[in-house]
């Protein structure tokens, strides 16, 4: 089994940037794909992304492309993702995973195709 940790939230003001981290443990990440999700108070947990167990592909939901940017480092077993231009519609706990089976595909939005989670990090983005 894998263990994921995420880091990196906190509060920012509108306009600004963060960079959460996905620390995994237990094994290495380097094959499989991973995603970003995020869940706001009151709504279900939604796409952000996803990235190839290469990072040569990535895959974005409408509301952050051009904005957010996931990466991943073999080396340290980490995925990233890099937040600019925040606005508060992007407030939310941010959640990585990883997809054990698949390679890579759009399919990866969808939350079924993922085996394992992290707890989660705020990120809070005020006016």
């Amino acid at each position: 089994q894998v263990q994921l940790v995420e880091s990196g939230g906190g509060l920012v003001q509108a306009g600004g940037s963060l960079r959460l981290s996905c620390a995994a443990s237990g094994r290495t990440i380097g094959n499989y794909a991973m995603g970003w999700f995020r869940q706001a108070p009151g709504k279900e947990r939604e796409f952000v992304g996803a990235i190839n167990w290469s990072g040569s592909w990535t895959y974005y939901a409408d509301s952050v492309k051009g904005r957010f940017t996931i990466s991943r480092d073999s080396a340290k077993n980490t995925l990233y993702l890099q937040m600019s231009s925040l606005a508060p519609e992007d407030t939310a706990v941010y959640y990585c995973a990883a997809d054990t089976t698949t390679n890579w595909g759009t399919w990866l939005a969808l939350r079924r195709y993922y085996d394992f989670w992290g707890q989660g990090t705020q990120v809070t983005v005020s006016s």
